[in-house]
């Protein structure tokens, strides 16, 4: 029977189906209730119950006096309790404010009142930090603690999570409502300036999880997830939704393994207890699990893990294919929410396996529904031969419409209208994406422009180097020089001949210019990085060249 027709006005109007993130949920209760969620070696239960406990949470929240529009904090490492408020804060209509627990005391007060939060979920390990910034929240008006053991409640705060969730009368319907509904927001965590808010939308949200699970699941086989793979995050959840794929993973019903804190020993045991096939980590956490001594003895056969916030260097990615692990790059930054492209390669049609290497170390291909270009100063698109480098701009449904409160940096965000990245790069003529490196990183040397990263990735296959960044220094003939800065690797010795020999090498059979040849390279304990694992250049050009303008 039709609803609604010119005949019969009065008919009943079909239901207007909004993109919310409630909906995520719908396919895997359905078909899939018995999958399992787990955190460490505390918790393990099935769909159904996470159904439940988001209903106990929300209810929870309601009787504490959130409403749609507020905006709800939490403090906590990856756990079950993190998913659940990725569904029943916005679920309520209400924001969930994630907060980078590695960022220092004040910007973690700065980010809670910037963004309005009125509400806190908080894990007992942070409640030193808290209590010294107390003072500097004068709106955070609730505190719940997250406990993994049982303990007194502190001071100001309402109650315990499990027993809050156990008295709340729990929140079996969630209603409609506009699909452009801020759901969630995080702050950047840029070397520069304050932190900056980013927020995303219900619609927003929906749609990057839809094309998220396409674009993965559509690969023949290298880099596919599917409903068998079980997944564990290895990227925090405040840090861009993990990447969202934890919205992911819960769409397609997957068994997912939540590991608290990142500590290597525990992860590698995780990964072998839990069989778990699918995770996604920067370049640091890889370098860290695969030294640890328990890799040695760790089957990583059919691990898949994709490699993002810095570029996959491509000795790490030999050492990860060497353990049979099927890693891959890919690319997007905070703003983006973050993917743009994915480095899936059809292994079958590669013979080269140096070929393969590469591509596999690229940002990759753009995942479907985003408009990514690489333009010069003019807006105008350079050519996709692999070479031509420009600024990444990009469109796509799911990218932040701005920063809070501050209309300007949102105007030169979207400046042209494209999303500007600040990073350069090149396509080549099969459309995969290489980052060469930030705008604010590139050395400009004898009137060129020297890819740090590509120096990066030159000196980090030598055998003895644990790590390396390259930085540009101030110098008087050249305006910058490129400075290694170099982490040996235990027990093994190079020097700095042999290094500079090593790009000087390269520079003659014409894979980098002679301009990218260092003078002089430092040695170094570590090297600086920021709360999500990235090289933090700005800090290390004001420690080892003073008179740059970072260290003025």
């Amino acid at each position: 029977m039709s609803l609604t027709t010119a005949a019969n006005p009065t008919a009943p109007e079909p239901h207007a189906y909004p993109l919310l993130i409630k909906q995520l949920l719908l396919t895997p209760l359905a078909v899939r209730p018995a999958q399992e969620i787990v955190y460490g070696d505390k918790v393990r239960f099935d769909y159904r119950t996470l159904q439940a406990r988001i209903g106990q949470l929300a209810g929870l929240l309601t009787s504490l006096g959130v409403k749609h529009g507020d905006t709800v904090a939490v403090m906590d490492w990856d756990s079950n309790r993190y998913l659940e408020s990725y569904f029943a804060v916005p679920m309520l209509g209400a924001v969930l404010m994630m907060v980078n627990i590695r960022l220092a005391p004040e910007q973690i007060a700065y980010t809670l009142n910037h963004s309005g939060a009125r509400v806190l979920l908080a894990n007992r390990e942070f409640l030193p930090m808290l209590e010294g910034i107390d003072g500097q929240l004068p709106d955070l008006r609730t505190r719940i603690l997250l406990d993994d053991a049982e303990g007194p409640l502190p001071t100001g705060f309402v109650t315990e999570y499990e027993a809050g969730l156990r008295e709340a009368t729990p929140i079996g319907s969630f209603p409609d409502f506009d699909e452009n509904t801020r759901a969630t927001m995080f702050y950047t965590t840029g070397t520069t300036g304050r932190p900056k808010g980013v927020y995303f939308s219900h619609r927003q949200l929906v749609l990057h999880s839809l094309t998220a699970m396409a674009a993965l699941g559509s690969a023949p086989g290298q880099g596919r997830l599917h409903r068998d793979d079980v997944y564990m995050p290895i990227t925090p959840m405040f840090h861009v939704h993990a990447w969202g794929l934890p919205y992911v993973a819960t769409l397609m019903g997957v068994k997912q393994v939540y590991p608290g804190r990142y500590l290597p020993g525990q992860l590698l045991a995780l990964i072998a207890r839990e069989k778990v096939t699918f995770s996604h980590c920067v370049p640091t956490i890889l370098r860290m699990l695969l030294d640890h001594p328990a890799a040695a003895d760790s089957d990583l056969r059919g691990w898949k893990v994709i490699i993002g916030g810095a570029a996959l260097p491509r000795a790490l990615a030999q050492q990860a294919l060497a353990c049979g692990i099927d890693i891959f790059g890919g690319y997007g930054m905070s703003e983006t929410c973050p993917l743009l492209t994915l480095a899936q390669i059809d292994a079958s049609a590669l013979a080269d396996s140096d070929e393969a290497l590469s591509l596999r170390t690229k940002a990759g291909i753009p995942v479907p529904l985003v408009d990514l270009r690489i333009v010069d100063e003019n807006m105008h698109d350079v050519a996709h031969d692999g070479i031509a480098t420009g600024e990444v701009v990009v469109r796509a449904p799911w990218l932040t419409q701005g920063y809070l409160h501050d209309p300007g940096a949102s105007a030169a965000l979207w400046a042209g209208g494209y999303l500007h990245t600040g990073d350069i790069g090149n396509i080549d003529t099969g459309g995969y994406l290489r980052v060469t490196d930030r705008i604010k990183d590139v050395i400009k040397t004898g009137g060129e422009w020297i890819s740090s990263l590509a120096l990066e990735d030159i000196i980090a296959l030598h055998p003895a180097v644990s790590e390396v960044a390259v930085i540009g220094i101030t110098d008087a003939k050249w305006g910058e020089r490129p400075l290694p800065l170099v982490v040996r690797q235990a027990g093994s010795e190079v020097s700095e001949a042999e290094i500079i020999e090593l790009v000087a090498a390269r520079s003659r059979t014409g894979d980098i210019s002679r301009y990218a040849v260092p003078d002089r390279v430092s040695f170094v304990e570590s090297i600086a990085r920021t709360s999500v694992g990235k090289i933090n250049k700005k800090q290390l050009r004001c420690l080892h060249d003073p008179g740059s303008a970072d260290a003025r």
